[in-house]
């Protein structure tokens, strides 16, 4: 078992987040290595391409209200990955259900 540490917190839940992104290989098929995929690249496939279920296994791995961070802080970038009408639903659905 794969063991993370993130900001000083060893999290065993990222070996379940790399379990999902391999499953859903199709979300990153720009990326040849998934294992150093972070977190954050991995939100940002599953919101900008993944479908309802996608969505609905992330928030169970990670969590809503983290999504709804790392989400936040990637759309308040200059340089913005997300299609701008996906950017627009998740701010309406995180501003709603992520207080």
């Amino acid at each position: 078992m794969r063991i993370e540490n993130c900001a000083g917190f060893w999290y065993y839940l990222s070996m379940t987040l790399r379990d999902f992104i391999k499953k859903r290989r199709d979300l990153v098929w720009y990326v040849k290595d998934l294992e150093h995929l972070s977190k954050e690249a991995i939100v940002e496939a599953v919101l900008n391409y993944g479908d309802f279920d996608d969505v609905q296994k992330l928030f169970s791995i990670l969590g809503m209200k983290r999504v709804a961070g790392i989400f936040r802080v990637q759309t308040r970038r200059k340089r913005v990955n997300y299609d701008p009408k996906i950017a627009h639903y998740f701010n309406l659905y995180f501003q709603k259900y992520a207080h």
